[in-house]
């Protein structure tokens, strides 16, 4: 577009006198916008201009931010495992790119949102504890707990071999159980351990779960269930509420409360005892038992029913019926093997094979003769026909045939407690 008139005399007016203003100006028009006579842009060459760190990008929604936190995270990592071994390339996760003016579009918006849907987790979320270093478990006893209390902690070597078994048959006794569950103790000659081991499995049940067990009483022959867990005299001088007073009024029992009132609390294990009455302590049938048994697995997830000698007295069937797994109570001694293995072979034989092959055999050194028994020969007798074999040792809280409770029984017969209760829940999970 050609100059205007106004503007060229106004230029040659300006220009008289002022060689140097003038020379300037020409130059600007020369070289610049022959408008405006502004300077050109200068791009300084790249070779020449010292290499700089980019500025971050900012994010434009939490999903970006993390997944770009991910990806410096996972770029340190890479580098630092280069030589251990090759890293799989981390995807990128695509993100729509910001307009010019700052202002987000509506593509933008939608990426954005399509990006925070489809982030990973980051790991100070998904795996908080890998940024808090993992305390080594304290030692209880022996020359480790010792060092562990003299040293405040300072010296911890972990706990020992047999506190790691010690703790995981708490861990195994302690799982959490969905649904009600039941256990028979039974055998085919008594006095021989069977109510004993009902009791301390009980006790040791309570012990370590969070839910209290419940133990039955279905002795048809004046069963000591509950004499065994509370002790004669507490017993005698207890609300005289057994099985049939139970049975009497199961239709008015809806809660909890009011089953409590016809059952004994040993600590956290809940007993119904047996009926004491010879004339009608043989009168438990198999019907009896169920109704029994479905009130019970409303409120607790384990129950242990305490048989009855033999396997042929009226409430039998319907014990097995609802059983999950059995404990065969045999006597610590060839004879006793014998009588067990005579028990899973009726059972295979009417029906419960499945109950047979999963029972768990307890031998009981009650007479103190464990030290003249062969224990391979007995377990050599029983092996294949049941899943699993726990010998009592012989402890005086157990033989004397009164109270049973934990603290006065020896080390190793509550050991062996603990290994019938977790081999018990191993059977219901």
């Amino acid at each position: 577009m050609p100059d205007s008139v106004d503007n060229e005399a106004s230029a040659a007016a300006s220009n008289e006198g002022q060689p140097e203003l003038r020379r300037r100006r020409d130059r600007r028009r020369e070289e610049g916008d022959p408008w405006t006579g502004t300077m050109p842009i200068i791009t300084p060459n790249d070779s020449d201009a010292p290499a700089s760190t980019p500025a971050p990008l900012q994010s434009r929604s939490w999903a970006e931010a993390a997944a770009a936190a991910d990806a410096s995270a996972g770029a340190v990592t890479d580098s630092t495992s280069a030589d251990a071994s090759p890293a799989e390339p981390r995807r990128a996760i695509p993100t729509a790119a910001a307009p010019a003016s700052g202002a987000v579009s509506p593509a933008s918006a939608r990426a954005g949102r399509a990006a925070a849907a489809n982030a990973p987790i980051s790991d100070f979320i998904s795996s908080p504890g890998s940024f808090v270093r993992e305390q080594k478990p304290r030692p209880v006893g022996g020359f480790r707990g010792m060092l562990y209390k003299l040293t405040g902690g300072a010296w911890n070597l972990g706990p020992s071999a047999k506190q790691r078994e010690e703790d995981e048959l708490a861990r195994r006794i302690s799982r959490q159980l969905q649904g009600s569950y039941n256990t028979a103790v039974l055998s085919l000659k008594g006095g021989i351990g069977k109510t004993s081991t009902t009791v301390g499995v009980g006790l040791t049940l309570a012990e370590f779960r969070g839910d209290p067990p419940c133990a039955i009483d279905a002795n048809p022959d004046s069963g000591d269930l509950v004499e065994r867990a509370l002790g004669e005299g507490i017993y005698q001088k207890a609300t005289p509420r057994t099985i049939t007073d139970l049975l009497k009024n199961v239709d008015n029992v809806d809660s909890l409360t009011a089953l409590a009132r016809y059952m004994h609390h040993a600590g956290r294990l809940h007993l119904i005892a047996g009926e004491q009455d010879p004339e009608v302590s043989d009168s438990l049938t198999a019907e009896e038992y169920l109704r029994i048994r479905e009130l019970i697995s409303g409120y607790y997830s384990i129950a242990l029913t305490d048989c009855g000698t033999g396997v042929t007295h009226n409430a039998m069937s319907g014990i097995l019926q609802s059983a999950d797994n059995l404990i065969i109570a045999a006597g610590y001694a060839v004879s006793g093997a014998k009588r067990a293995r005579s028990t899973l072979q009726w059972l295979a034989s009417h029906g419960y094979e499945e109950l047979a092959r999963n029972a768990i055999v307890v031998i009981t050194d009650k007479d103190e003769v464990s030290s003249r028994v062969d224990k391979d020969a007995i377990e050599e007798h029983l092996s294949g026909i049941c899943r699993q074999l726990i010998a009592v040792p012989h402890d005086r809280g157990v033989a004397d045939g009164d109270l049973v409770t934990l603290d006065v029984l020896r080390p190793d017969t509550r050991r062996a407690y603990k290994e019938i209760a977790a081999a018990i829940v191993d059977g219901y999970v």
